[in-house]
């Protein structure tokens, strides 16, 4: 008998869309000589005396299984870091999940929190994971397209619209990729009294809270009154400490809802990476100095390519958190596809099309300014070239 994979797989997968941003980056594989602003890694490297400790613990054979929560030294650390940083206080033997990235504490939340039929409000645009983690979940993602008018930021009325009998959940990921929108505190206090009002679960994920400019720092909505008892908070090492390839990250809840998240932990990934661990521990400890110097860089590249872009005559909201920016390529007659893919092709500069990120995509691109000011000034002069010829 001839194996049938079409009854083999499970069909909720197989209905499920590859990601946008890979169907552009696999197009980016098959050519030479693009400058490319499409990645959202930092391009720094991980600071010397992280590397350092991740090496140090590798020469001393530290090579074993942690706690499935991930080594108590750890989520000490990341205990303090939580209240210095954000005003948020856990407890690290039961509110901590050390996870493998930020990725698996999305998907550890979404499990733990949502069963089949379930509601998940999700506000778009957004990074392409929720979705599809909601509908591996057997949820249904109830999308709400935030606007530029609104700089991109959820409104009370929006949530409350969205709100059903069936709602489970709230994703709320600020500061945003794509857009780079940030909520302020008077923002989530709005939101906040919609929530109250409900039995509503809120996973906030904030793995740009580092990242963000001006004189406020980043607020989470744990923080305001009656959201920490219903709200699992994600972070990670990726964006804030250059840490991207050492696969680690964190969740921060109420332990009734860690509990869960745990068992879910334990039995598809038993443990983080030791060595990523113990590196992480060093960050958390002696790396608050890398944080603020690498903000300040990624500040003087936001300014210089939000200024470049509206001299060319490209409209941009000023975004105040992440490292992208979020341009309106709509009054050039071309969908986001098309410009970008022009944009690829005829003049060698990657950007990701707006569509990649959801509903209220079409009309806008995301561009990444983790990239060097010299490499994004070459990637702009392309730009400019097709815009003044796209003018006439």
């Amino acid at each position: 008998m001839k194996f049938d994979y079409t009854s083999a797989l499970n069909p909720t997968l197989c209905d499920i869309r590859p990601s946008g941003i890979r169907k552009f980056f696999d197009m980016l594989e098959e050519m030479k000589d693009v400058v490319s602003l499409t990645v959202g890694q930092p391009d720094f490297i991980t600071p010397w005396h992280i590397r350092a400790a991740g090496i140090e613990s590798l020469e001393a054979g530290k090579t074993y299984y942690t706690s499935n929560s991930g080594t108590l030294e750890l989520r000490l650390e990341l205990a303090k870091y939580m209240e210095r940083r954000f005003s948020l206080k856990y407890d690290p033997r039961s509110e901590i999940l050390v996870t493998v990235g930020g990725s698996e504490a999305i998907d550890l939340a979404i499990r733990s929190l949502v069963s089949t039929g379930d509601e998940v409000i999700l506000p778009l645009p957004a990074f392409v994971c929720y979705e599809p983690m909601i509908r591996m979940a057997g949820g249904v993602p109830i999308t709400v397209v935030t606007r530029e008018e609104n700089e991109f930021r959820l409104t009370p009325k929006e949530l409350r619209d969205a709100i059903t009998p069936k709602t489970k959940l709230l994703i709320l990921s600020y500061p945003n990729n794509p857009t780079g929108a940030i909520l302020d505190r008077n923002d989530l206090e709005a939101l906040a009294d919609v929530l109250r009002e409900t039995n509503i679960a809120v996973l906030s994920d904030e793995i740009y809270a580092e990242l963000t400019y001006g004189a406020d720092r980043h607020v989470s909505i744990a923080s305001i009154d009656g959201m920490w008892e219903r709200t699992v908070v994600v972070g990670g090492f990726s964006k804030a400490y250059a840490m991207t390839g050492w696969r680690l990250g964190f969740a921060s809840a109420p332990a009734p809802i860690l509990e869960q998240m745990l068992k879910l932990h334990q039995y598809a990934v038993m443990c983080a990476s030791t060595t990523s661990q113990l590196a992480a521990i060093e960050a958390l400890t002696n790396g608050d100095g890398d944080i603020a110097r690498m903000n300040e860089e990624y500040d003087r590249r936001r300014r210089y390519l939000v200024k470049r872009l509206r001299q060319m005559g490209i409209p941009c909201f000023e975004p105040k958190g992440a490292f992208y920016v979020w341009p309106n390529i709509s009054g050039f007659g071309m969908t986001s596809e098309q410009f970008c893919e022009k944009l690829l092709f005829d003049y060698r500069v990657a950007i990701v099309p707006g569509t990649a990120f959801g509903e209220g995509g079409e009309g806008f691109a995301r561009i990444s300014y983790a990239y060097s000011i010299s490499h994004i000034e070459t990637a702009l002069a392309g730009i400019e070239r097709m815009v003044r010829e796209l003018k006439g």
